[in-house]
This record gives C-alpha cells, sequence and structure tokens, in this order.
C-alpha cells in the first residue's frame, strides 16, 4: 500500500466519523479487540499471574473514572490465590469493605467466609472481588455507568486467574457478568452459566442472607453445584 492509498482511507474513515458525529452518536456500537499478545507471551502471562494482578492494580491508580471516587475511602481491588480454581464475584464494596480496603470483611463476610470453609476451603484458596472497586455512598447500588467505567478490571482479573469455576454474589454481579442487566436473581440461581468458557453459578449475596437467613440452605445446594464442577466431593459438610 503507498503513501496515497493510505492517506486516501485515513480520509474515508475521518468522513465516517464525522458523519456519525453529525447524527448525534458520541460513540460508534463497535467493540474493538487488540490484544497484541503472542500465544507464547499469553502463556507466560498466566505463568506470571501475581506481577499481572499487582500490574493491574498499579494502572487502576488512584481511580477517578466514575463519581464513586469522591466519597470512597479506599479502592478494594481483591484478594486471595492467584492461581485459585475459584473465584468468588459480588457487586461492590460496604462500609467496612471501604474502610480496610479488603473484599467481604463485614457482617455478610463473615457469612461467606463461613460458606467458604464449609466447602473446604480457606479464603487464601479462592480469590474474591468486585465488579466495582469503590463503595457506592449507603451501600446503593451501583449504577450502570459506574459499572461501565469498572467492569473492564473485573474482566481483566478473571482474565489473569483463569479460574475453573466462578460463583457470583447476587443480582448486580450475576447480571454484569451473565450480560443480562434485567435479571433477577432468584429464578436463576444455582443454574448454569458461562462467563467466556468459564463455568458461572450465581448464588444469593450474603447480604441478602442475613437479612433471610431462612435460604442458607439454598446458597449451600448451590454451593455444591460448585463443588460438582471442581471435581470435588459434593457431600463435604453436609
Amino acid at each position: 500500500m503507498n503513501k496515497t492509498e493510505k492517506t486516501d482511507i485515513f480520509e474515508d474513515i475521518k468522513t465516517v466519523l464525522q458523519f456519525y458525529e453529525a447524527l448525534g452518536f458520541e460513540s460508534l456500537p463497535i467493540e474493538i479487540k487488540i490484544t497484541g499478545r503472542t500465544p507464547a507471551e499469553n502463556s507466560q502471562m498466566v505463568k506470571n499471574k501475581e506481577p499481572a494482578l499487582l500490574t493491574l492494580r498499579e494502572e487502576i491508580g488512584d481511580c477517578r473514572r466514575c463519581r464513586l471516587s469522591e466519597k470512597r475511602t479506599s479502592i478494594v481491588f481483591g484478594e486471595g490465590d492467584p492461581n485459585a480454581k475459584l473465584m468468588f464475584i459480588g457487586e461492590a464494596p460496604g462500609r467496612e469493605e471501604d474502610l480496610q480496603a479488603r473484599p467481604f470483611v463485614g457482617d455478610a463476610g463473615v457469612l461467606l467466609t463461613r460458606l467458604i470453609e464449609k466447602m473446604g476451603f480457606s479464603r487464601k484458596d479462592v480469590y474474591i472481588a468486585n465488579v466495582v472497586k469503590c463503595r457506592p455512598p449507603l451501600n446503593r447500588d451501583p449504577e450502570p455507568d459506574e459499572i461501565e467505567k469498572c467492569r473492564g478490571f473485573i474482566e481483566r482479573q478473571i482474565e489473569i486467574i483463569q479460574p475453573d469455576v466462578i460463583m457470583s454474589l447476587g443480582r448486580i454481579a450475576a447480571s454484569v457478568l451473565i450480560g443480562d442487566a434485567k435479571l433477577r436473581i432468584t429464578p436463576i440461581r444455582g443454574k448454569l452459566f458461562h462467563y467466556k468458557k468459564i463455568p458461572l453459578i450465581p448464588t444469593f449475596h450474603p447480604a441478602y442472607l442475613i437479612r433471610n437467613p431462612k435460604d442458607k440452605w439454598l446458597t449451600w445446594s448451590d454451593a455444591r453445584k460448585v463443588l460438582e464442577l471442581l471435581g470435588k466431593n459434593s457431600q463435604i459438610n453436609t
């Protein structure tokens, strides 16, 4: 391709962009994926999961990408084993999480820790994170634009960790990972979905179980399905 041909292409692209701008589009409804990594580089990234997570945390920095940064105390990145086979994903940090910069350490975290231990793991064996990294004011649900500003980070965490199974906690986490903003958690909990070929089992958020302790057995039923997917004895600690 000569210089003139390249110039013509750029002019054509510029014309198309100006056309859409005139129609009122702020962005084009297309997804552009640029990997830039060879299979060997991807393999090396998988081997170096902890440094890759540290690099991602550095990329987030003192994030000011959305309004949640205005009142947060801490960015709650996530914690656990970078080589975890099981990943728990919630929606957003709460008050205690915001103060300690750790996911699920408040009352809901106590309940999640009990579930993890009942499944035969410790918190150090799994990886725990949230879709949104900053606490919404008064623990309200994160807004769609706040989720969109942050979702790339949880997607990268999943890409780096490459868990065998994901257990999502609550409606919002499930809706983000499944890609359906209108879903309700009760009809879908315990059912098998996939996030980019990774098995995904949605369940109730631990905060819901604090308010509705009678439904704890349903979450344990969901957890047993996760154990089956991991090839572990689903009768453990019944």
